[in-house]
């Protein structure tokens, strides 16, 4: 909240830098990351192991419905009070969460003492290296991150300089296509159980990067390029939940509680640390190449990430109690 209210305190003094910016996005990430390793240990501590893809899905289910307001209600907010007042509701929105999660009782998870940052940190990274359910699963979300922010840094600007729309169009298809992961968190519970927790997942992996080729064959009107947008971004939507509610489950069946918030830090390291790498290799190659045909080479490499799930044994898992918390499959 402190970091976003920044932007809008910053411009109405009139001193908004490139630099500031930067330093917004470096702080927003520590965040993220500080959150994501607490948030491992407080959902094994509130959720038994039985329930865990049901209860991810109904986490990635009210996440998804505020990704369908999100974006409508943002377009609307800058085109009707400005940008930075956006900012200030986004801003105003995190103290929420904050006073919302504060008031949770969750009962503490045991975890061994840590003698100095670096060496957990090797810790943690020796163990998903070793562990061959961890190490595919960060493989595959890495690959399709960076390539995901590749197309992410480009979309909207795509959207506006080649498809010609405007900031409430752009905004009102991302809301649409966000119901295509308000779908996919409601409907992975009883697509897992019917086909199976690793198969979802990689069918997840497939359907979240390939409609970044499709938004790049976009054209023609602006409500034939909006509704095509919309729909690429629905089923990307309803992809990215289908693996992220079953590699999360996954994950909190196969890790250990003692080095948990250890290997949640080793995956948010990596996969927040390729996101910019992702963007800025993006913006280079629109500058060398084209908006096009850059989001054509993200589509085929976010594919890509499929490639360590395949030779895994993650796509042979039906459901969560058939894997052994040190990732060994139990009989049958």
């Amino acid at each position: 909240m402190i970091v976003l209210l920044s932007l809008p305190v910053a411009h109405w003094l009139g001193m908004v830098t490139l630099g500031h910016l930067f330093v917004v996005a470096m702080l927003t990430g520590v965040g993220q990351v500080l959150f994501s390793s607490a948030y491992a240990q407080f959902f094994v501590g509130l959720v038994d192991r039985s329930q865990y893809v049901d209860a991810n899905s109904k986490l990635s289910t009210s996440r998804s419905a505020s990704f369908v307001a999100g974006p409508a209600i943002g377009g609307v907010l800058i085109q009707a009070l400005t940008a930075p007042v956006a900012v200030l509701i986004d801003a105003v929105s995190f103290l929420c969460s904050a006073l919302l999660i504060g008031r949770i009782e969750a009962a503490p998870v045991p975890v061994s003492e840590g003698s100095h940052l670096w060496a957990d940190a090797r810790e943690g990274l020796g163990y998903v290296r070793r562990h061959p359910y961890l190490r595919a699963g960060l493989g595959c979300v890495t690959t399709l991150n960076f390539f995901g922010f590749v197309a992410q840094a480009l979309i909207v600007l795509y959207a506006s300089r080649t498809l010609g729309l405007a900031v409430g169009w752009i905004g009102l298809a991302l809301g649409l296509g966000a119901v295509g992961g308000l779908a996919g968190a409601v409907l992975a519970p009883r697509l897992s159980r019917r086909f199976g927790v690793g198969r979802m997942l990689v069918l997840g992996a497939v359907l979240f990067p390939a409609p970044t080729a499709v938004i790049a064959l976009a054209g023609g009107s602006p409500v034939l390029a909006a509704t095509v947008l919309a729909g690429a971004e629905a089923v990307a939507g309803a992809g990215v939940m289908l693996m992220d509610i079953n590699l999360n489950s996954v994950m909190f069946t196969v890790t250990e509680d003692r080095v948990r918030s250890r290997v949640t830090g080793v995956f948010g390291m990596i996969n927040y640390g390729v996101r910019p790498l992702g963007a800025v290799a993006g913006g280079l190659l629109a500058s060398g190449i084209g908006l096009r045909p850059t989001l054509l080479i993200a589509a085929v490499g976010g594919l890509l990430g499929c490639l360590w799930l395949l030779p895994s044994p993650i796509p042979r898992i039906r459901s969560l109690d058939e894997v052994s918390p040190d990732g060994v499959e139990l009989a049958a």
